[in-house]
């Protein structure tokens, strides 16, 4: 028997990089899934506003009858050259809506529904090394590190309802919104760039029963021993 046999799954940012990566991986191992993303995806949605991410989980219920995973991967490109002095307020605000503040009513509106449906649902949150390190990415950090706690508050209050909450933490990942500098390569203990096919099967294996069944509130590091290494260097403040 595959190890998603009989789920449903919403995967935001599905189409492209680590999300749509997860969304297949998902697919092959049983689960019944539906991608969201602004274009090129099942579902065409705009997490910049509340309604959308509302809106959005309206529609997987929807097309789904019943959801028992959400993947939360979806987030704005951005620019590594930006300091927290140079960064705008539009771009901020941009940056936590899509990332923090869907995440939080994604899983506030799904987690109910499990509720509700009785579904020993998961919840898996995207997050990044970014979440504890400061660098030129500041609004990508700070939403990243609220959603690390809204993995551990989610934990706690759905723990009891037999519904998991946890992040995977990737490290430098091609595709999607990273571009690596040439020379991150010589700080990585495993001297390679990471792939979303690096991260997919951990997606996976969490958000099974068989090898995921007692993980919950956890952040889970997939970075090829990236973080090992001091590699954050000092934001230009000039």
């Amino acid at each position: 028997m595959k190890l998603l046999e009989g789920e449903s799954a919403l995967v935001t940012g599905a189409a492209r990089g680590i999300g749509k990566a997860i969304a297949a991986a998902l697919g092959e191992e049983g689960a019944r899934v539906v991608g969201a993303d602004l274009e090129g995806s099942d579902i065409a949605c705009d997490l910049i506003t509340a309604e959308g991410a509302r809106g959005l989980a309206a529609q997987a219920i929807e097309a789904l009858g019943t959801v028992s995973i959400l993947v939360h991967c979806a987030s704005p490109r951005r620019d590594e050259s930006e300091t927290i002095l140079e960064v705008q307020l539009e771009q901020w605000r941009e940056m936590l809506a899509v990332n923090l503040d869907a995440a939080f009513i994604l899983s506030q509106a799904l987690g109910r529904h499990m509720m509700s449906e009785r579904v020993r649902g998961r919840i898996l949150l995207i997050t990044s090394l970014h979440a504890e390190t400061p660098r030129n990415l500041p609004h990508y950090s700070a939403a990243k590190a609220g959603e690390t706690m809204l993995v551990k508050e989610l934990a706690r209050a759905l723990g009891p309802h037999g519904i998991r909450v946890n992040a995977i933490v990737p490290g430098a990942i091609a595709g999607g919104g990273f571009a690596a500098p040439p020379t991150l390569v010589e700080k990585i203990a495993l001297r390679r760039i990471g792939t979303p096919a690096d991260v997919a099967p951990m997606a996976v294996a969490v958000l099974s029963e068989r090898f995921g069944g007692y993980i919950t509130g956890a952040s889970l590091v997939v970075d090829g021993g990236l973080a090992l290494h001091n590699w954050i260097e000092p934001p230009r403040y000039a």
